[in-house]
């Protein structure tokens, strides 16, 4: 089995093209982005700051009111590292405010959320493992391959 090399985060002005969806909410305008997308509100793990990520929503249980997501960059992630440190934080869906809780899907429970996912929205996988270069073709070993490298994250209504 071949180890996924992910890309790192983009830094710079790369980074701030990746960030741009954070002032449709700022405006006022996060409904526009549907129930597909969520700004998460966490605090850095080193500075103590409050700090703001866009995160595709890929799964939303509506009875135990649960949202999930993954971190396309793996653990490289500051999102992801500032809620492994600090759990509790805010998510914005549409004009929804909710504070939650994060926490870390195991391997399995991880590609369960995943093999719905791409059978929902192949097309969207299909495009973010390009992005990625992580090789997807729909088959269960291309699934476990991208659990493994792509942390899948609960956000927990409290």
């Amino acid at each position: 089995m071949t180890t996924i090399q992910l890309p790192q985060p983009p830094r710079g002005w790369k980074a701030s093209l990746w960030r741009a969806p954070i002032w449709f909410y700022r405006m006022g305008l996060g409904a526009l982005l549907g129930k597909r997308f969520l700004l998460l509100t966490h605090t850095g793990r080193k500075s103590g700051q409050s700090r703001q990520a866009i995160l595709e929503i890929v799964k939303i249980d509506s009875q135990s009111h649960t949202f999930y997501t993954v971190s396309g960059f793996g653990e490289k992630s500051h999102w992801f590292q500032n809620i492994m440190h600090t759990p509790d934080v805010t998510i914005q869906v549409g004009r929804r405010k909710m504070p939650v809780r994060a926490e870390r899907l195991s391997l399995e429970d991880g590609e369960a959320i995943l093999s719905d996912y791409a059978r929902q929205h192949p097309t969207a996988l299909r495009e973010l493992s390009k992005i990625l270069n992580i090789p997807f073709d729909g088959s269960p070993e291309s699934i476990h391959a991208m659990a493994q490298a792509l942390p899948v994250v609960t956000f927990h209504v409290a």
